[in-house]
């Protein structure tokens, strides 16, 4: 399910926003830009997360904003309302039921997912060239899966060790391409055609997908799809479990729900891409 990396912020939705290239050219990349909006402040938390932050802004940021023209903005929104009735069906029940267990439950499972969550991110750091972050990764891994018994607590943050998580798209991203079409996947939630391609290629390279969907041997453990399926749950139970009460102050004050996913999508996934300290903050994880 969805999940984005947002915790204690404050999101400022824009709407009636208009754009105007000071020098009448089809490329804003390295334009200054004004515009003229209205903002409707959504309580999150103390951090201000605007797509449009400044009246002038870079090219990387831009390129992210670009994203906004979509290539399938029916479709997309007819899949967002099924993921809604979906969440209010299905997760969000299961969340508020999942959030009345006791603390030390929620916390441990937390740090179980987190922790194989992890394993995704070494092989996108050794692609990234982030050596210092796959230190980070191998040994908050190592040390959560021995001595914090198998990920259910988290010694290695405690002596220092906070790995980023990183997937495909961010590592293509890295490399400079861009987001391609903004769209929404069944289930799944907000995606880009840079990401879309992301998860798919995660699935061949993160090493619990190895030992669970595919089924392979990987240092003696395997496993299946249903372990694969069921931590992929949990972790989505676990996400809306701890953002209650940030969802229903998103949806009772967002004029257009879907644009306001949209926009803490894009710039969610920018700050992931740019390492920004902000993005390993979570709301969550509404990534993917």
């Amino acid at each position: 399910f969805m999940s984005l990396d947002l915790s204690n912020a404050r999101i400022v939705l824009e709407y009636n926003y208009n754009f105007y290239n000071t020098n009448g050219s089809d490329d804003i990349s390295d334009d200054i830009i004004e515009r003229k909006k209205k903002v409707n402040n959504i309580p999150l938390g103390g951090v201000t997360y605007n797509l449009y932050e400044h009246v002038g802004f870079n090219k990387s940021i831009n390129d992210e904003v670009k994203a906004a023209n979509e290539c399938f903005e029916g479709a997309s929104r007819a899949i967002f309302k099924f993921n809604m009735a979906l969440d209010d069906i299905i997760l969000e029940p299961l969340a508020k039921g999942y959030k009345k267990l006791p603390s030390p439950i929620k916390t441990g499972t937390g740090n179980f997912t987190s922790n194989i969550g992890t394993l995704l991110s070494i092989p996108n750091n050794i692609l990234q060239g982030n050596f210092k972050q796959l230190g980070h990764s191998v040994g908050s891994f190592t040390i959560n899966t021995t001595v914090g018994i198998l990920g259910f607590l988290n010694p290695a943050e405690k002596i220092g060790l906070k790995p980023h998580k990183e997937d495909v798209g961010q590592t293509l991203g890295k490399y400079g391409l861009g987001p391609g079409c903004y769209l929404v996947l069944p289930i799944l939630g907000p995606s880009t055609a840079r990401d879309t391609v992301g998860i798919i290629a995660d699935s061949f390279l993160d090493p619990f997908a190895h030992i669970t969907i595919r089924e392979k041997s990987l240092l003696g453990v395997s496993g299946n799809e249903i372990d694969y399926f069921s931590v992929k749950g949990v972790s989505a139970i676990d996400f809306r479990a701890d953002n209650v009460s940030n969802f229903v102050s998103l949806e009772k004050n967002s004029i257009d729900l879907y644009s306001s996913f949209k926009s803490i999508y894009l710039q969610d996934r920018l700050n992931k891409i740019n390492n920004s300290d902000q993005s390993q903050d979570d709301w969550g994880n509404l990534d993917n």
